[in-house]
């Protein structure tokens, strides 16, 4: 039973019936039908009256749920809703509990996935798995500072740090809109890194270079990476998307490789002609990859479904052409080597390598993809390779005329 002075007992509180069994100042404990006995306080706040839980006895004691009530009590003197109060703090434990820096960056690759290109989301998820979210995996966002970011910055390697300081940049502002973290606190994180000596992805335009890469190219042991090789030289699409390569994409009759528009960094469907030389190389995957999804079969011990685009940058190297050509390179020595040498004209070039439209007037009116034209130029690309290749002498160039 209750006390004399009308205070609840421990003993009282644990024989009593169902009903509402008060202890003072708005405090009671609630005996419901299923025999729970819940602490509840009933005030009044703003002209209306309120009740706030305190969870179940014998969970939380008779102390307990006193000391609760006078907090409570505390807080309307101050003019404070307790129950506001309280729903504050459990927002607060929330977002604490979901800004934990990996939640908030996977959340972000999420919510980014959709708007990218394959290739983009896989670069930005690599940076983040591998370097940011192991170096900020127990700090919050919603309290990161600048000098933790570039702590975190300072151990990713220089080729990376630009892109991880936009991502992180990026993921602060996630945070923001999803109310993470304070309206406004951005990090400052210009000129933390060290300032890099801009330069060009390596790229054999020499041509006793294109000559040695060529026959080097020809001679690789391993078939599946020497075909990928080659289809990455006569058609100079993005390494990545090359390892992809789907049979589904692939209509080796008509000499065309439909990419979609997901794979591609521009968001748009590309149509890429394959010279008769990219076919014969494409055939010759049929015995490896025939009736399965992607052309070119990863190699011993890769987890990915497809060669890894490493595979080639590891071949070049290999083969000892580190820093003279990377796999990204057989672009820009398509760009320049077919262009000085064969006279393409400069807007097939672009075309073939489905380069982003800087004017916004042309990226919104401009879908020209001088398809035959293109068909047309990575023949005459593919024979000329041949022949630079077969050739033990000079080679002949194709330069443009003077004038």
């Amino acid at each position: 039973m209750a006390t004399g002075n009308g205070k609840l007992t421990a003993l009282y509180v644990k024989n009593a019936k169902q009903g509402k069994h008060f202890d003072g100042n708005g405090l009671y404990v609630e005996v419901m039908p299923s025999g729970s006995r819940l602490w509840r306080m009933k005030y009044r706040h703003a002209n209306k009256e309120k009740r706030l839980a305190f969870g179940a006895f014998p969970e939380v004691n008779i102390a307990e749920a006193r000391d609760k009530a006078a907090k409570a009590r505390a807080l309307l003197r101050d003019g404070i809703d307790p129950s506001a109060a309280k729903a504050e703090r459990t927002a607060s434990a929330k977002r604490a509990a979901y800004s934990v820096f990996p939640l908030v960056a996977s959340s972000w690759l999420a919510k980014m996935k959709p708007g990218w290109a394959d290739e983009t989301h896989r670069k930005a998820a690599y940076v983040v798995d591998t370097y940011l979210s192991p170096a900020l995996r127990r700090q919050s966002v919603a309290t990161l500072t600048t000098k933790q970011a570039a702590d975190a910055l300072a151990g990713i390697p220089p080729s990376l740090a630009a892109k991880a300081r936009g991502y992180l940049n990026n993921i602060v502002n996630h945070a923001i809109h999803e109310g993470l973290r304070e309206d406004g606190r951005l990090l400052s994180l210009r000129g933390v890194l060290p300032k890099a000596e801009k330069g060009h992805i390596p790229a054999a335009v020499d041509l006793a270079d294109v000559r040695k890469l060529t026959k080097a190219i020809e001679d690789y042991p391993i078939a599946v990476t020497r075909a990928a090789l080659k289809v990455a030289m006569l058609t100079a699409q993005r390494p990545g998307t090359v390892a992809r390569m789907e049979w589904a994409e692939v209509d080796l009759d008509a000499g065309e490789w439909s990419i979609p528009a997901a794979k591609m960094k521009t968001r748009h469907a590309h149509i890429v002609p394959l010279p008769a030389q990219a076919v014969e190389a494409l055939r010759g995957l049929l015995i490896y990859t025939d009736g399965k999804r992607y052309v070119f079969p990863p190699l011993y011990q890769q987890a990915t479904e497809h060669l890894h685009r490493d595979s080639l940058s590891n071949a070049l190297r290999k083969m000892g052409f580190q820093g003279v050509h990377a796999t990204h390179g057989f672009r820009g020595m398509f760009r320049t080597v077919a262009r000085e040498r064969l006279n393409i004209a400069a807007d097939v070039l672009e075309a073939q390598l489905a380069h982003a439209k800087k004017d916004e007037i042309q990226k919104a009116y401009d879908r020209t993809q001088f398809l035959d034209e293109r068909k047309v130029a990575m023949q005459r690309w593919a024979d000329y390779l041949d022949s630079l290749r077969a050739d033990t002498g000079k080679v002949i160039g194709f330069r443009r005329k003077a004038g």
